[in-house]
């Protein structure tokens, strides 16, 4: 875009024009609120710039950082119980190179809690296989942290590496989880196989099993696992990686068994006891039997 294409962009860049184009993604392109916010979040940043570089549009940029974003309804989160995750692997075929490749992958997802993308960017040196155990995942930002595996996993996972000689030093730097060009997976890739699973145990537990579900399912799968066994939410942050513990709260939001496990311990009635609306006689034995006996 020359200097002329963008002084002529900037004169027709007015609030009508983003309004306009927020109202295109929502009718054409059937984007979510969510979406819609983050684009007008990104107009919004532009014009906070522009105030200070063109000031002559001054009310031009305010104008548009007028508009509103829109309220996001927040849906219940996604998750899966422990007797799901456990129906999900065991759909997985171990009698095959590929299956065996995609239980490694899936119960490592769900046992690190790790980002789609987390996975995707694993490598065989990222896994340490003697003890203790552990993966090094590279978050948001490249932050990196150690996540524990249990002796179930890493078992899974020597095999899956020795079959495929990702334990040898040459393959160091290599996907640790391959497509078969020998490249690394995609998120739309390892979404299709978890679904792919996902439809399999469904038919044998159809309850079991949401219609809805993605890699990010099994991480809060993980998140909800770890709080109802009563991990400290100081340690589930430090596992999935989030920056701030109010992310994380999250999950305890999520939990309404242990909201109504709470509830129920501490618990006082405060409400007056029925009254018994019987007639007072028929409490009294003795009256009982001496009215029985009446007349005899």
């Amino acid at each position: 875009m020359t200097k002329n294409d963008f002084a002529k962009f900037l004169k027709g860049f007015f609030t009508e024009n983003v309004l306009d184009y927020l109202d295109w993604l929502q009718t054409d392109k059937s984007s979510s609120v969510s979406t819609r916010n983050q684009r007008l979040a990104a107009i919004h940043a532009f014009c906070r710039y522009m105030q200070y570089e063109d000031v002559t549009r001054l009310y031009q940029w305010q104008e548009i950082l007028g508009v509103k974003m829109k309220k996001a309804i927040k849906g219940t989160m996604n998750y899966l119980t422990m007797d799901a995750v456990k129906e999900l692997l065991a759909h997985i075929p171990q009698t095959t190179m590929r299956g065996r490749r995609d239980l490694a992958m899936l119960s490592l997802l769900y046992e690190t809690g790790a980002r789609v993308q987390e996975l995707i960017d694993l490598r065989p040196v990222d896994v340490c296989l003697s003890k203790p155990y552990y993966v090094t995942l590279f978050g948001k930002g490249n932050k990196k942290r150690l996540v524990p595996i249990q002796d179930a996993q890493v078992s899974i996972l020597r095999k899956y590496m020795e079959e495929n000689h990702l334990l040898e030093l040459r393959m160091n730097q290599r996907p640790l989880f391959q497509n078969g060009r020998g490249g690394k997976l995609t998120g739309a890739g390892i979404t299709y196989i978890l679904k792919n699973y996902a439809t399999m145990a469904r038919t044998a537990s159809e309850n079991l099993i949401p219609e809805k579900i993605s890699p990010h399912c099994l991480r809060h799968s993980k998140a909800m696992h770890l709080l109802q066994a009563g991990v400290n939410l100081v340690y589930i942050r430090d596992i999935l990686g989030h920056v701030s513990i109010q992310t994380t709260e999250v999950y305890a939001r999520a939990d309404s068994k242990q909201k109504r496990e709470a509830l129920e311990k501490t618990y006082t009635s405060i409400l007056p006891q029925e009254e018994d609306n019987k007639p007072s006689w028929e409490s009294d034995s003795e009256l009982k039997s001496w009215l029985k006996n009446l007349g005899r």
